[in-house]
């Protein structure tokens, strides 16, 4: 019987990741974001290795979430290097940058991508009469979102969910 019921956990589990990873892709799909990028960067001749690095991504951030145990850095390093905490400090810190620049990079263009495909800031301008100062709107919002975002990992409020 616990085989039987470890099976179906297992084959409902692969199911639902395979949806929710088709779900993501069919986003990146609808708004071009990867063809996007490539345009933006003139390098067209390398679209497939945009899309290669976008699965990989999503399947090892699948499997850093999945598998938490294994990505468990600092203790690896504490295991491995006793009394070099403050080496793995700056390296943490580090990787945390390096990470959250990019993600956010990956969220913004990914969020202006959306916002291109729905037409929605030319339909607001044009509703309430907005002729000046679209780019200060648009800087105003991002600072909003980095304002909120700051605060938010300021006062820990993902540690109450």
């Amino acid at each position: 019987m616990n085989f039987f019921k470890l099976f179906f956990l297992a084959v409902s589990g692969a199911a639902y990741g395979i949806l929710s990873a088709a779900g993501v892709f069919t986003v990146f799909v609808a708004v071009g974001l990867v063809p996007r990028f490539a345009g933006r960067t003139h390098t067209a001749g390398k679209i497939l290795l945009y899309e290669e690095m976008v699965i990989f991504g999503t399947l090892a951030g699948s499997f850093l979430s999945v598998f938490s145990r294994c990505s468990q850095f600092g203790a690896w390093w504490q295991q491995h290097f006793p009394g070099q905490e403050e080496a793995l400090l700056r390296a943490g810190g580090a990787i945390q940058l390096i990470f959250g620049l990019f993600s956010g990079m990956f969220v913004g263009c990914l969020a202006l991508a959306i916002a291109e495909m729905l037409d929605s800031i030319p339909i607001f301008t044009r509703r309430i009469s907005f002729r000046h100062g679209i780019g200060l709107a648009v800087v105003s919002m991002a600072a909003g979102k980095l304002c909120g975002s700051l605060l938010y990992f300021w006062r820990e409020l993902h540690r109450t969910a």
